[in-house]
């Protein structure tokens, strides 16, 4: 009579899995867990969000001039209010850091060494979207708060 072979002892279960980036907890081991990647990520869905409503805004209110002339210059009369100025920064703001992250996710997406600086080119956006956004607002707040 044949003997059953002898199966070797089995290993030590594997480790459990590595964090990939900083700021991950627990081995949850993702690249963007409370870094600039996720904050990138969060402000590029939110600001589209807002365009997307603005356009929407935009299209409706002037859709108005058709419908009734006199309600559109009372809606648009509405925008020429310093509350709505301010909004027009953040919608200035929105635009620029849009657009901005948008080129740097097409290089990180699409040239060999873009997740290797994906951080590096968020901190350029953040530049660029400061810098042209201070080229934006003394003239426009001049026209905001101290007339045209």
């Amino acid at each position: 009579m044949a003997s059953a072979p002898t199966v070797p002892p089995t290993s030590a279960p594997p480790p459990p899995p590595r964090s990939s980036g900083r700021g991950s907890k627990k081995g949850l081991g993702t690249l963007y867990r409370g870094t600039e990647g996720m904050w990138s990520w969060v402000l590029h869905r939110v600001t589209g969000m807002l365009l997307f409503l603005f356009l929407l805004v935009h299209v409706l209110d002037t859709a108005l001039v058709r419908v009734s002339p006199e309600v559109y210059n009372e809606v648009i009369g509405t925008y020429k209010t310093p509350i709505m100025g301010l909004g027009e920064v953040g919608l200035v703001a929105a635009v620029l850091f849009h657009a901005f992250n948008g080129i740097r996710i097409i290089l990180v997406d699409f040239t060999a060494k873009g997740p290797r600086y994906q951080r590096v080119m968020l901190w350029v956006v953040v530049g660029l979207t400061v810098v042209a956004l201070a080229g934006f607002l003394p003239r426009h707040l001049s026209n905001v708060f101290g007339g045209h």
